[in-house]
């Protein structure tokens, strides 16, 4: 059988195993060249251990410029060159991922029309393309042949061509944007065709790999995937196939989410589609599954089955950069698990944030952050204690870092288990299992370290003040300020209350339940789906336009709204929650100032919380607190995602042990 760690033939290369990590947009770029952070965010997976590296897109004409930082093929040639250098020293193969964006890219940057097959606004943007002519065609192909050829003068081992979903390409070979009477119209997969015997032309000697949308989702007039294997086959034909592998993917301008869905859509959901390409072409073309294939028994079964060659397991590298490693050795337990949330690595909007991950922040800042691992053979903290206080993901992942660096650790935490809110919304809102995964890595470090984990006990301001080495205090959130009018007795709960509970506070589930979600992220969504699940009839009341807005950074904000209307919740949109009695919760239409009731239903207050401070400032009044022993981590310092838990809490046993520069000792700042 099969498995992850054999070696893979692509064209005239062989990759050292399976494990594809492939390409995405990263914001790493200076200008629209590839920089010295790139090849350090590409060494580190090529040194943990991955077969084949597919570097960040470039685009092969100046009429593309989708996003601000999107590379341009013209200007990576000493970009690509150390990005080989580098991924080759570490023993993986290095592809660069050519394209053009087409109708789906952005005019804001470059200032001139879009390229696109026909007159057909694209559904997000409402912006309508050029109708590509003659010459942009002549220039378009001449262009991937270019930067093929470019590549490989540089290094790469070869290019990876994009008709997936972001594709000029797709839109060619696809009825719902190609609406041409000429023979690009007529046959709708030649200039794709014309563009790879382009690149054969250009890059003789290198590997050739297709990226293409076998199903844009939208069967009435779009590729379906009868249509695309047959077109595979088709491409694949003849003397020497068209293209040494193909990466098997879904989606289109109609379904943008379905690239890189998040946790709500099962993991491995294209294996089917490869499975039936797999079938359809030349034992000698490789099949690329992918599809959130971050689990690595989900990894090993599809190349097990034959119903791939290969797996693309981009974001599973993204969280652990040694996962690939780590995957062919079998040691699945040491691989930091992607829980497939999108919040730090899906980058591709106007704030251009850095490529990162909510549970391994220095992915993204490999040349910036010291490597915790690394630590080992240093123990700068040796023969110190540290007490950590708090097992959220900031509390455990400070005392993970710690104990790698030496020091005796005691995490006390007051309740009977790790993971705080993470652990909760693990348990209880759909489509978050996941974070539990997280949760157990951090725990099950923890113990393998030596961390002395002490559950069910309280830190108190006796038991710091006793205690010799530094502190850190990774308390979390409570409880923010009411923004509505409660009239006693009200029936109102938080939504850490409701995830906390077995079911809801007071055993009985509400007939009726109104969820005040100030925020417009994944907590309030969730608590509606969870409620809606039970029973209840919901309303979900935002001051937004659309129910949970923030969802938009991690592609979940159309779906979250489907599964809301499906599950059978009311949507209250730009309103805001006045008061709540007994009898009933009053809504206020933040723009009318029109207010209706919603009688007898349960108040859950999923807004804005506070952080839990009060053990801190108690620890500043105590004349036994010394200035430099006292630090705090996580929502402790201010309520806000896991991300910057993770990070603050590694970042305070950095400093501690001297590995980077410390953030200010927080007894430094005001008094209380």
């Amino acid at each position: 059988m099969t498995t992850l760690a054999d070696p893979l033939r692509l064209g005239p290369a062989t990759a050292r195993n399976r494990v594809v990590f492939g390409p995405h947009e990263t914001n790493l770029g200076r200008r629209r060249s590839l920089s010295r952070r790139h090849v350090a965010y590409y060494r580190a997976r090529a040194a943990g251990g991955a077969g084949v590296v597919v570097v960040e897109e470039a685009s092969v004409h100046p009429s593309d410029w989708p996003y601000e930082r999107a590379p341009l093929a013209a200007e990576c040639a000493e970009g690509w060159a150390e990005v080989a250098v580098a991924c080759h020293e570490e023993g993986a193969l290095v592809l660069a991922a050519l394209g053009h964006a087409g109708g789906q890219g952005s005019s804001a940057y470059h200032q001139s029309a879009l390229w696109g097959p026909s007159r057909v606004p694209d559904v997000v943007s409402r912006e309508v393309p050029k109708e590509m002519e003659a010459a942009d065609l002549a220039d378009l192909v001449a262009g991937f042949g270019a930067a093929a050829r470019l590549a490989l003068e540089a290094g790469c081992d070869g290019v990876e061509v994009n008709a997936g979903q972001y594709s000029l390409l797709r839109q060619f070979a696809s009825g719902l944007t190609n609406h041409r009477r000429d023979r690009y119209g007529q046959d709708r997969l030649r200039l794709l065709a014309e563009v790879l015997e382009e690149v054969r032309r250009e890059a003789p000697g290198g590997v050739l790999g297709l990226r293409i949308s076998c199903d844009e989702l939208a069967p009435w007039a779009g590729i379906v995937p009868d249509q695309a294997v047959a077109a595979l086959g088709r491409l694949a034909g003849g003397e020497r196939a068209g293209f040494d592998y193909a990466t098997v993917v879904t989606g289109s301008a109609f379904a943008t989410a379905a690239t890189r869905p998040d946790s709500h859509v099962p993991a491995g959901f294209n294996r089917h589609l490869a499975a039936a390409v797999r079938r359809a072409l030349p034992a000698g073309v490789a099949v690329v599954a992918q599809g959130s294939i971050v689990d690595p028994q989900l990894a090993r079964e599809i190349v097990g089955a034959g119903e791939a060659d290969a797996v693309e397991m981009t974001r599973a590298q993204i969280a652990d950069a040694a996962a690939a490693g780590k995957l062919v050795a079998g040691e699945d337990d040491a691989v930091r698990p992607c829980v497939l949330c999108n919040q730090s690595c899906q980058v591709r909007d106007v704030r251009n944030p850095i490529v990162s991950c909510i549970g391994e922040p220095r992915s993204g800042y490999e040349d910036l952050e010291p490597d915790p691992d690394g630590l080992g053979g240093l123990l700068p903290g040796r023969g110190r204690h540290l007490l950590v206080v708090g097992a959220g993901p900031a509390g455990l992942e400070c005392a993970r870092v710690a104990a790698l660096a030496g020091f005796a650790v005691t995490l006390l935490e007051r309740g009977d288990s790790a993971g705080g809110m993470a652990a909760a919304a693990a348990a209880r809102l759909p489509g978050r299992e996941r974070l539990g995964g997280l949760v157990l890595f951090l725990e099950r470090s923890c113990r393998l370290l030596g961390v002395e984990l002490a559950y069910g006990e309280e830190a108190t301001l006796e038991r710091l003040d006793a205690h010799e080495g530094p502190v850190v205090l990774c308390t979390g959130s409570r409880p923010g300020r009411a923004t509505y009018e409660a009239v006693a007795p009200a029936p109102v709960t938080s939504a850490a209350e409701v995830l906390a509970a077995e079911r809801l506070p007071g055993a009985p589930v509400p007939a009726a339940a109104v969820v005040s979600d100030p925020v417009g992220g994944p907590v309030g969504v969730g608590v509606a789906e969870l409620l809606a699940g039970f029973g209840s009839a919901v309303t979900l009341v935002t001051p937004d336009f659309v129910a949970g807005e923030q969802l938009a950074r991690s592609g979940d904000l159309a779906p979250a709204n489907v599964r809301l209307a499906r599950a059978g919740v009311e949507v209250a949109i730009h309103s805001l929650v006045r008061s709540v009695s007994a009898q009933a919760v009053t809504i206020e239409d933040r723009f009318s100032g029109r207010r209706r009731v919603v009688p007898g239903a349960l108040l859950v207050d999923a807004g804005h919380r506070l952080a839990d401070d009060a053990l801190w400032r108690a620890c500043l009044a105590s004349a036994g607190r010394k200035p430099d022993r006292l630090w705090l981590a996580g929502d402790a310092v201010a309520p806000r995602t896991i991300h910057e838990a993770v990070l603050e809490g590694r970042w305070a046993a950095l400093g501690l042990a001297g590995a980077s520069r410390p953030p200010a000792p927080l007894d430094q700042a005001v008094a209380p």
